[in-house]
């Protein structure tokens, strides 16, 4: 059964990417973009799912993103609805923030490739099933969801470089936030964001731009496959 899914974008750079389209593809699934800073927000009542990307703003900058509050406003519908959702960078932040948990800056900031690891509540989440305990992460962040967190709020996946990388909601497996940006672990994605936020990146510290390539190609393929793995994993979970 192919499936329909809203999908929130936040800047012009930083789409689907190829792994999410790619693998969205292979399953029937059908992405809408709604590139939410030019677009109203549609009524997400009318899809299978949500699906909300990363991007720059940060949860509590309603005034410089006005975007924003109707944003938050969406996500919480969705899930007091008992709809299918998936965020991705503040996409993950933002549905932590709409359950009441803190987000703020993380201890590093955060951008590249890092070994993410699953907690017992993770090995236990269906969306992982026939996942390795520990995997490649592509990370870019300075912002992050920080403990401690409620207890209907289930952490799914932990790193050295960010404490919380993925979360649930008890008895609601159908809602998922990754800290990580895995769906576009791609060279060809890496690249054009390692451009387009070039000057977010000069800040200090520095980020190497050419060890952060090296690596998605390193990882590039195996990122992909598990990404398949777990957006396959996902849709026959709400199906």
């Amino acid at each position: 059964m192919s499936m329909d899914f809203l999908v929130f974008q936040h800047m012009s750079w930083e789409g689907p990417g190829r792994h999410l389209i790619r693998a969205a593809k292979k399953c029937g699934a059908r992405l809408h973009m709604v590139k939410v800073w030019r677009e109203p927000i549609p009524d997400a009542r009318g899809y299978d799912g949500l699906i909300v990307l990363g991007g720059s703003p940060n949860v509590d900058q309603e005034e410089a993103f006005p975007f924003l509050k109707a944003e938050k406003e969406a996500v919480h519908r969705v899930i007091d609805e008992g709809m299918a959702y998936l965020g991705f960078c503040l996409g993950h932040q933002l549905l932590a923030h709409v359950l009441g948990a803190r987000v703020g800056p993380n201890f590093c900031r955060n951008v590249g490739f890092t070994d993410g690891h699953l907690t017992k509540e993770g090995r236990k989440h269906p969306v992982f099933k026939d996942s390795p305990q520990s995997f490649p992460l592509f990370k870019w962040h300075s912002q992050a969801v920080l403990p401690p967190v409620s207890k209907e709020v289930e952490v799914l996946v932990t790193s050295p470089a960010c404490q919380i990388e993925a979360i649930s909601i008890q008895e609601r497996p159908h809602v998922l936030g990754f800290q990580f940006d895995n769906q576009s672990a791609t060279v060809p994605d890496v690249r054009l964001w390692l451009e387009a936020d070039e000057e977010w990146l000069s800040q200090p510290p520095g980020i190497n731009p050419t060890a952060v390539l090296r690596d998605a190609a390193k990882h590039q393929t195996e990122v992909g496959l598990q990404f398949q793995i777990l957006f396959s994993n996902y849709l026959n979970l709400i199906s």
